[in-house]
């Protein structure tokens, strides 16, 4: 169960998952863990756990509680409420485009007719680009933006429910971890968000040296919500940007921040116009 200490005075951190100001913000986070108590409760478990290891074993261990969500009765009831929709027509450009100039790599996420909602076609394709990154140190630089009004608003809510095996989910989503190939050469990456940067599209970017974010740009967690917890690596990445009672915060609330919010919170580097 998530534990709220209400104090405006420093507390050790292991005494509590989420430090609040008053009874008003308490209460507001009370009532969204309501909604959703077990992702709650793994949500927190998993921040505790993942504040005292490497980045590797952060995200093994999220994906294992992803998983183990995925077949949870707050999930199922998430996408039991979902209107369904056709599935997206088939776009014949790469989803992810990868360009070489002299010792530069540049990735943009390509797929802005559906904000570029990060699929697992999407994740394969940005996992062959940095393992360019990872295998030839001659490429001094790497950058990542979103093409069109977003850097990223997302997974994919096509491909969600779809896992119907969850040891092989887990199998699959280690295997090909775009965060984990950002996490080993971050320090040769820098990223561009701007519009949309909501699960995913702030989960990856985490990962970099040096994130820059557009004025326009506002971050978001909705996972809880969903009865799920971030997925694509943001308990490694955001947790040591911001802390784990920010995060835990943010996530269990899934309120949007804006730009100069996550930059005095650490969650991005730089604002650019």
């Amino acid at each position: 169960c998530p534990v709220i200490a209400i104090t405006e005075d420093p507390i050790p951190p292991a005494l509590a998952d989420v430090v609040v100001a008053n009874k008003e913000q308490a209460e507001s986070i009370e009532s969204a863990i309501s909604n959703n108590p077990l992702a709650s409760a793994v949500l927190v478990q998993l921040l505790r756990y993942n504040e005292g290891i490497g980045v590797p074993q952060r995200l093994v261990a999220e994906s294992l509680a992803y998983s183990t969500l995925q077949h949870g009765s707050e999930f199922q009831r998430w996408i039991g409420t979902r209107k369904q929709h056709e599935p997206s027509p088939l776009n014949d450009e790469p989803a992810v485009t990868v360009e070489r100039v002299e010792d530069e790599l540049f990735l943009t996420l390509n797929r802005p007719e559906k904000r570029n909602a990060y699929n697992a076609e999407m994740r394969d394709a940005l996992c062959d680009g940095l393992s360019l990154l990872s295998f030839d140190p001659g490429i001094r630089k790497a950058t990542l933006r979103g093409a069109g009004s977003c850097f990223s608003a997302g997974g994919d809510l096509d491909e969600f429910g779809e896992a119907t095996d969850a040891g092989l989910a887990h199998v699959s989503r280690v295997a090909r971890s775009a965060g984990n190939l950002m996490a080993s050469v971050h320090e040769r990456i820098e990223v561009h968000v701007h519009g949309a940067c909501i699960g995913a599209g702030i989960e990856l970017p985490a990962f970099a040296q040096h994130v820059l974010a557009r004025r326009d740009a506002f971050f978001q967690l909705p996972e809880v919500s969903m009865g799920l917890i971030p997925g694509a690596g943001g308990t490694a990445s955001i947790l040591p940007r911001i802390g784990r009672h920010r995060m835990a915060a943010w996530a269990l609330t899934g309120t949007r921040v804006d730009a100069e919010t996550a930059l005095s919170w650490g969650l991005v580097d730089e604002l650019e116009d």
